[in-house]
């Protein structure tokens, strides 16, 4: 017995001298950290890139990290956006659970997690890698909630966005062309285009709302032509007695039904997915869709029709916005075992190189476009580009509304389901969705 624990101290006092020897592993801005290559390192990271264009950017990333990082596996699991918001909060909060996982801004998915204690903060590691150079604070104010998650847009930081997103009016330049349609400067100018197009036989709009959550950005479009900054900010940071119960929002919500009753959008729109819906506008079937500059990367390949894209025109009256801001950003969960990599892996996806790799694949990167990077003049990506500079110039870029409380979204996913079929007028429909955001006002203080 006695000579088991000499041998085991001797044993134990070599394994601390060795421990000594071996330097510290300190992650650098370069995101080169030397780690064993005895022992595999498997690093898991949820995504919601699913579409091709998007999945290869994350592959390319994903590989080229690996390679910087000997004896590092990342482990990918692709989603859809609502399979992330099903079933992310309960993986975050078991130990197997991803290491990094993009989580979708506002009071129900980001909000509820950090109210829970999944997210880690990244306010340290923005200091180490200056992300603060990269992002402005309005920005990151998108990805930032107090500790408790009741304060929306300030507090601790638990995400960084490797994509931008502006949601305006992509439109077939052939149909435009042959017809000598051209972009409308005001939005009455746009309703009288909607229904020459009708006039035609041809759809005015590629839409389908089966999914719920695009009929938001849809209604939402319409909105931000008609209200004020503050009122958006306000309305989704939940301050200064903001109310959705407004004269504009039920406009919104009026125009919504007048294009229904006027056919502008696809026949039988409510039983057509989004997926589906821009993939017959790809072959032509629509004049225009409204939608997100994610979109682009999936209309510049693998078909004869030519795209554009444009910022839906306000009146002269109104000042116009646009629904707009930073991609879904990555986050960690707090109790990952690899938190420094984890990091790491978050500084390289919001690196110069994924900026590049974004822009080439003609998606909106939320960092710099390096110098050199190629950017077509004319091109459907400049036409992106172009109309998220102009947002940004001009202080306009507005917010997801389904951000503003935990339940907002399956509220207002509800509500305009029965507006867009009928069931419910505009005034009914401001009176429900406020009647959550009121509930929620109530308890978050």
């Amino acid at each position: 017995m006695k000579k088991f624990v000499s041998l085991f101290s001797i044993v134990l006092v070599l394994t601390m001298l060795l421990s000594a020897c071996t330097p510290a592993v300190t992650p650098t801005e370069e995101t080169e950290t030397q780690v064993p290559t005895a022992e595999e390192i498997k690093l898991v990271v949820w995504d919601q890139f699913y579409r091709d264009v998007e999945s290869g950017v994350m592959d390319t990333l994903n590989t080229e990290f690996e390679a910087a990082h000997p004896g590092v596996k990342i482990e990918r699991v692709v989603k859809t956006l609502d399979d992330l918001k099903v079933t992310l909060k309960l993986a975050l909060s078991e130990s197997t659970g991803p290491d990094v996982a993009q989580v979708n801004q506002g009071r129900s998915d980001m909000g509820a997690m950090v109210q829970a204690d999944l997210l880690l903060p990244l306010n340290d590691y923005s200091t180490q890698y200056k992300w603060g150079d990269r992002f402005s604070t309005s920005v990151a104010s998108r990805n930032s909630f107090t500790p408790d998650g009741k304060t929306f847009g300030e507090g601790n930081l638990y995400g960084v966005s490797p994509t931008a997103e502006v949601v305006g009016v992509y439109y077939n330049k052939g149909i435009f062309d042959a017809n000598g349609w051209t972009i409308p400067a005001t939005f009455d100018e746009f309703e009288d285009l909607l229904a020459k197009i009708k006039a035609k036989g041809i759809t005015p709009i590629s839409f389908g709302s089966l999914d719920g959550w695009n009929a938001i950005h849809e209604f939402s479009a319409v909105q931000h032509i008609l209200v004020s900054l503050d009122y958006i900010n306000n309305f989704v940071y939940g301050v200064n007695n903001a109310t959705f119960d407004t004269p504009e929002n039920q406009q919104a919500a009026a125009v919504m039904q007048d294009w229904v009753a006027k056919d502008y959008f696809s026949p039988d729109f409510s039983g057509v997915g989004y997926d589906d819906s821009n993939k017959l506008f790809k072959t032509g079937e629509g004049a225009m869709t409204i939608t997100g500059s994610w979109l682009a990367g999936e209309l510049i390949g693998d078909t004869d029709q030519q795209f554009g894209f444009f910022l839906l025109p306000a009146n002269p009256d109104h000042t116009r916005l646009a629904i707009g801001g930073v991609g879904i950003p990555f986050a960690i969960r707090k109790t990952t075992t690899h938190a420094d990599l984890a990091a790491e892996y978050l500084d390289w996806m919001v690196s110069p190189r994924a900026a590049q790799l974004w822009a080439e694949a003609g998606m909106m990167p939320a960092m710099t476009i390096p110098e050199g990077t190629n950017v077509d003049e004319g091109s459907l990506f400049a036409d992106t580009l172009k109309a998220w500079d102009t947002i940004n110039k001009e202080n306009a870029v507005g917010h997801y509304i389904d951000w503003a409380t935990p339940t907002f979204y399956d509220t207002i996913v509800a509500e305009l389901q029965k507006l867009f079929g009928g069931e419910t007028d505009p005034a009914t429909f401001t009176a429900a969705v406020q009647e959550d955001y009121a509930k929620f006002l109530e308890t978050n203080q």
